[in-house]
């Protein structure tokens, strides 16, 4: 079974317990708009997607010392990249699509002479 990475399930008490950080600075990095937990019933809820956002963000903070403006460059360029890989990735697929097709279409030929 696959699980949705998406799912929000932690309360912002776990989130910061699991990380070793303040509610509030999950608080903070919300208002600066580096992550974006769902609400349900006026109350903060992560996925595990974001808890692995937080993760690098936190890595980026503590770790290489980048500050909060560096953090939200490299995570809008970080979604750019991945929105640009997923985007070959179909269009890879088109053209195994097309090349196959064309196969196909030769072997038909040489098949019905």
């Amino acid at each position: 079974m696959v699980r949705d990475r998406k799912k929000p399930l932690y309360m912002i008490s776990i989130v910061a317990e699991m990380l070793g950080v303040h509610p509030q600075t999950l608080r903070l990095y919300e208002r600066e708009g580096l992550i974006r937990p769902k609400r349900q019933n006026n109350q903060r809820l992560y996925s595990e997607e974001d808890i692995e956002r937080l993760h690098l963000i936190l890595e980026l903070t503590r770790g290489l010392g980048v500050n909060k403006a560096g953090v939200d460059i490299i995570l809008r360029m970080r979604e750019r990249m991945i929105a640009l890989q997923q985007e070959v990735e179909k269009m890879l697929l088109l053209l195994e699509e097309d090349v196959r097709r064309d196969f196909e279409r030769r072997i038909r030929r040489i098949l019905s002479k």
